[in-house]
């Protein structure tokens, strides 16, 4: 018989990336007693990830749970990026109903739009949280039709429609149901989760039914499934069976070691766990995102959406420069291989092939940054290898016919930026979908634009919009080949020979570009150590150093002035480099390289690039 269990609400919170998800859990967390009075607790506790807390994005999604008034809220902390938005998706299979965070300034924006759609397609509760009310320019009684606009579009009912709207600043820790009086504490948030969001249903005399939605790893206990309890108890030692929805055959017979349940940033030990709670299990390798832990009366697979295909692939390989295994722990294909093969246990949307080098793997995810995190993570755990440039995947109709993935791209932009930030993107196949006035003289744009438009362009759409322009993309359809497109429009400056770069090669080098590298760095032929103005590669030799003579000149020993290189990070360096190009990732360096470091064989290969180019266009 189906019951609801009172004690306890499940809420996950959702929202564009940086419009105040992690802050506002803080507040929740330091205003129900987790902490001790005299605790020291960071900002955005629950990014624990030394790359989220840099970036300032939520890159997992991140379990926590607090007690109010003697109900236990589990609150699901959920990424905002949209190259981590199959995490959101499979993690609203959890509870049972969401906070909608909205920008007071930014209103709702395309991760929003996303976000909330598959929170409406589940049938759950909202509740709209217009967060930093704070802040300069905010205009949070515009942003509540732009919400509720959203909530039409997207087809909301009539209940949906009727949603509680909060108003908060999760920096300052408070929240209010009315905007004329300013609210003291989060209080009011916490009581409409308590009465809005409904409490979790199932049958506690049913077999055992558990949805596992996100998986971590643990070098100690390995796989830990977190998934909530749909139907009937689950108990330590138990006797369990894994079925999956997508994988009809999966029938693993296993038994549940240990149990935990969480209480604020902890993981708690339990014996036993009952409808509605939010569980973590460990000691089953089996075990996979998607799966139901089902009790053996009745094995029955919980349906759970299908995890969507990467859309860019980049290749793995071992680094062969001749600086290789300096800085390095893990060098060989081996560690790489084993490395990349892991990160398979937690994250779903990435894909690992073999290739037929042995030496180079296909790694395919939802976007630049998720790969870019995968190479900064494992950078910081002492890999060295290299990558190539990021390229789109495409697909074929029945007929044939060539499909890419499109974007849709939306961008604020101050009014006079807007013709550059028209034409470039025209120049990658974009296509203006809409074109209107966003707030304090900023123009808003709406482009469709092939995913591959946008590889290595937000660096130069920071340069185009001197740094006040802001870009959001979210994948949209797969639609016909758009045609070739030109990339970059600069060469590269290459090392002409192996030593260390001086002043006095720097100084003729940097008339021909601008240079990436200062002197005493290590170069060897081959090394991409700067940028030309013109689109082909220019040699030259930075470790030239100046023929002595017996006459001393005032003019000769004066100090050659060297202009500060420009240093480039591991984003801006994966979006340079070119399709003849590979980016060298150590702990301690990002190196740019040609692919054939030997400038003969180099020029060879060139030459048959273009004439297979001229054959296929004369075709």
């Amino acid at each position: 018989m189906i019951q609801k269990r009172e004690d306890v609400r499940n809420v996950a919170i959702i929202a564009h990336v940086d419009h105040g998800k992690t802050t506002l859990v803080d507040g929740l967390l330091r205003q129900s007693g987790v902490f001790r009075a005299n605790q020291e607790v960071v900002d955005r506790v629950m990014d624990s990830g030394a790359i989220e807390r840099e970036r300032g994005i939520t890159i997992t999604s991140k379990n926590t749970a607090v007690n109010y008034n003697g109900v236990k809220i589990n609150i699901l902390d959920t990424p905002g990026h949209a190259d981590f938005g199959g995490e959101v998706e499979r993690v609203l299979k959890m509870v049972d109903g969401v906070i909608l965070v909205v920008d007071a300034f930014e209103g709702p924006m395309p991760q929003t739009r996303f976000v909330l759609s598959k929170a409406m397609d589940l049938g759950l509760a909202v509740i709209v949280c217009i967060n930093k009310i704070d802040r300069p320019g905010a205009r949070p009684t515009q942003v509540i039709d732009e919400v509720l606009e959203l909530l039409m579009d997207l087809g909301a009912s009539d209940e949906q429609l009727d949603c509680p709207f909060v108003f908060a600043s999760a920096k300052q820790g408070i929240a209010t149901m009315d905007l004329g009086s300013p609210g003291v504490s989060m209080k009011p948030l916490f009581e409409t989760i308590i009465n809005h969001i409904p409490a979790p249903e199932g049958d506690p005399d049913a077999p055992t039914q558990v949805l596992i939605s996100t998986i971590d790893y643990n070098e100690y206990v390995g796989r830990i499934g977190v998934g909530k309890v749909s139907n009937g108890t689950i108990k330590v030692g138990q006797d369990v069976i894994l079925v999956n929805h997508h994988d009809q055959g999966k029938l693993v017979r296993c038994k549940v070691n240990t149990l935990y349940e969480f209480e604020g940033l902890q993981k708690v030990p339990v014996q036993e766990a009952k409808i509605g709670s939010i569980v973590a299990i460990s000691g089953i390798e089996q075990l996979h995102i998607g799966d139901t832990i089902c009790g053996p009366e009745k094995p029955e697979a919980i349906p759970f959406p299908k995890i969507e295909d990467p859309t860019i692939s980049m290749t793995f390989k071992v680094n062969d420069s001749p600086l290789a295994g300096k800085d390095g722990k893990y060098v060989t294909s081996r560690h790489i291989r084993d490395r990349l093969y892991r990160e398979l246990q937690t994250d779903v949307s990435l894909r690992v092939e073999d290739t037929d080098q042995m030496d180079e793997f296909k790694v395919s995810g939802r976007g630049e940054l998720h790969l870019s995190v995968l190479i900064e993570t494992m950078r910081r755990e002492g890999y060295e290898f290299a990558v190539s440039k990021a390229e789109v995947i495409y697909h074929y109709d029945e007929n044939g016919k060539k499909l890419e993935p499109v974007e849709e791209c939306i961008i604020d932009v101050p009014d006079e930026f807007s013709g550059n930030v028209i034409q470039e993107l025209g120049r990658r196949k974009g296509e203006l979908v809409s074109m209107g006035s966003a707030n304090g003289g900023f123009t808003r744009l709406t482009f469709n634009i092939p995913s591959r438009g946008l590889i290595g362009y937000r660096g130069m759409f920071m340069t185009d919009t001197k740094g006040n322009g802001i870009m959001n993309t979210i994948f949209k359809d797969y639609e016909p080949y758009k045609g070739e497109i030109a990339y970059r429009k600069t060469g590269s400056l290459i090392a002409f020979e192996s030593g260390s770069a001086v002043t006095y090669g720097l100084f003729n080098a940097q008339e021909r570009g601008t240079l990436f590298i200062g002197p005493g760095e290590e170069v060897y032929s081959g090394m991409i150590i700067g940028e030309t103005g013109k689109s082909e590669d220019v040699e030259v030799n930075v470790c030239k150093t100046k023929h002595l003579t017996n006459t001393r000149t005032s003019a000769s020993d004066e100090a050659l002035r060297l202009i500060p290189p420009k240093i480039m990070s591991l984003e801006q360096s994966i979006e340079y480099v070119g399709t003849d190009e590979l980016l060298e990732v150590t702990p301690k360096h990002l190196r740019l390289r040609k692919k054939i470091l030997d400038p003969r064989l180099r020029k060879r290969a060139g030459f048959a690039q273009k004439a297979k180019e001229a054959a296929e266009t004369a075709k």
